[in-house]
């Protein structure tokens, strides 16, 4: 091999010449954690990742997405935003519905759209859609925040414990409260918006999720069911495949691509459900993004969820969610003490297999600040090598569980 010295010189660029054209321009509302891994599935497709969020030290920025400062509420911005982009899409689920509506009306290409998001964003009226379409899901009503009388008739009809959720706005344990009596209701402006959900609490003996990529032009591509472990409210543990028969992942599959043809979904889209003791599936609640139930999907699966999303969202074709080996999913959490990243080779050192996501994320008490993934010939054997791999990168502190 020639020393560098004697490698020929590259020649300069003409100017004006762009070296690498991007394939497409997305928009992304948010630049947290999801956004990011967005950008780095961006970054083998050729695509232009345009972040609107407010500093670009977010985590999406750090990347090297295209940073466009800005809140997620501003309409200005959101058109400005829509403007230098081929499609929209994003990060989490607080865009003002109206907001979405009004691009959508304006031409701008939004996925998914207000109709779909607007299910994810209002849980109470998600539930009613799918329950009205005839999806098996924990009986409940809405009721106004701080009616106790309407809370002690419903648990009159389907006993104590209840569970009370705020309708927007609540993920990783918060927005939601199991009240064994009228004593353990929240307060009247626990919700923001003036209403609770009231759920049955039933007998669940698993967790499980469906991730699902959807193109507007039609075809669908479903990731295989996994089993969340919850603690606190905040998924802890995934694994990836669910530990159920075959009939039930595939019962659970079928139900996913129905809501998702049901509500005309784009992009990704994650359905939780409770498999009762019973043996019943219910659904629980709708993600119209990225989810943290296929975070897995980026070692675990021939093609991401995140790059599916994208390919999703500009109408390409969908690329193959098949799994390439049995895998284990540990969510990273924040602790009182600092991350320490020097204890990052000891967790590799436990498993070649292992595979670590961190989010460039500040560590606060129960904030999810990465996940590894390992994968192994059987899902128990996955779940031990990610619980020791765990151990080595957060012990000897132990992370409690509900973020602040």
């Amino acid at each position: 091999m020639a020393p560098v010295s004697a490698l020929p010189a590259t020649p300069p660029l003409a100017a004006g010449v762009d070296p690498s054209p991007p394939t497409a321009v997305v928009g992304v509302v948010g630049g947290g954690q999801l956004a990011r891994m967005k950008q780095q599935a961006a970054i083998a497709l050729g695509v232009q990742l345009v972040v609107l969020s407010e500093t670009a030290d977010d985590p999406a920025c750090r990347a090297g997405a295209t940073h466009l400062p800005g809140r997620h509420d501003d309409l200005d911005r959101l058109f400005e935003l829509a403007e230098r982009c081929d499609v929209d899409t994003f990060d989490h689920e607080l865009v003002p519905n109206e907001h979405i509506a009004a691009l959508g009306a304006a031409g701008h290409v939004v996925r998914p759209g207000p109709g779909a998001l607007g299910l994810a964003q209002d849980k109470t009226l998600g539930r009613r859609v799918l329950a009205d379409a005839g999806y098996p899901t924990p009986p409940f009503i809405k009721v106004t925040a701080g009616d106790v009388e309407a809370v002690a008739r419903f648990a009159d009809a389907h006993e104590w414990p209840v569970v009370i959720k705020a309708p927007q706005g609540g993920y990783d344990g918060r927005g939601v409260q199991v009240a064994h009596s009228v004593d353990e209701l929240p307060s009247d402006d626990w919700s923001a918006n003036g209403h609770w959900l009231v759920e049955e609490h039933v007998a669940i003996e698993r967790e499980l999720a469906v991730v699902l990529a959807r193109r507007p032009s039609g075809g669908t591509a479903v990731y295989p069911v996994v089993e969340t472990i919850q603690e606190d409210g905040i998924c802890v543990e995934l694994l990836m495949p669910a530990r159920v028969p075959s009939p039930v992942a595939k019962r659970a599959a079928e139900m996913a691509v129905g809501i998702g043809n049901e509500i005309d979904a784009v992009g990704i889209m994650a359905v939780e459900l409770f498999l009762t003791s019973d043996g019943e599936l219910l659904v629980n609640e709708l993600a119209l993004r990225p989810h943290n139930s296929g975070h897995a999907t980026i070692d675990a699966c021939e093609t991401s969820q995140f790059e599916n999303h994208l390919r999703a969202v500009m109408d390409w074709p969908l690329g193959s969610t098949a799994q390439r080996a049995p895998a284990a999913m540990v969510n990273l959490l924040g602790g009182e003490a600092p991350f320490d990243s020097a204890r990052l080779p000891a967790a590799l050192e436990i498993d070649p297999a292992i595979r670590v996501h961190l989010y460039a994320k500040t560590p606060r008490p129960g904030r999810k600040i990465g996940h590894l993934t390992a994968l192994a010939s059987t899902t128990h054997a996955a779940r031990r090598s990610a619980r020791r791999a765990a151990s080595a990168l957060l012990e000897p502190r132990r992370a409690p569980r509900r973020a602040s």
